[in-house]
């Protein structure tokens, strides 16, 4: 989970495997993979690195490197 800020000021902590876009126009959009929207006051880049750090906090990333590795060798 990644916390982020609702407009209004309160925190809230987000599924980061859920999120499937980012964007900034110029608020901050988190579009999930279930297709709701949240607006949040953190700018694009900000969501994006929490969102790396949880990936490679839980190992997503190592476990998608050595798969690519894998699928390279074949």
């Amino acid at each position: 989970m990644i916390s982020v800020t609702r407009l209004n000021g309160s925190p809230m902590w987000l599924n980061a495997l859920l999120v499937e876009m980012v964007e900034e126009n110029p608020d901050t959009y988190i579009t999930l993979v279930t297709g709701k929207r949240l607006i949040v006051l953190e700018k694009a880049d900000e969501v994006i690195a929490k969102i790396r750090d949880y990936n490679k906090d839980i190992g997503a990333n190592s476990a998608t490197i050595k798969v690519q590795t894998l699928e390279e060798l074949s």
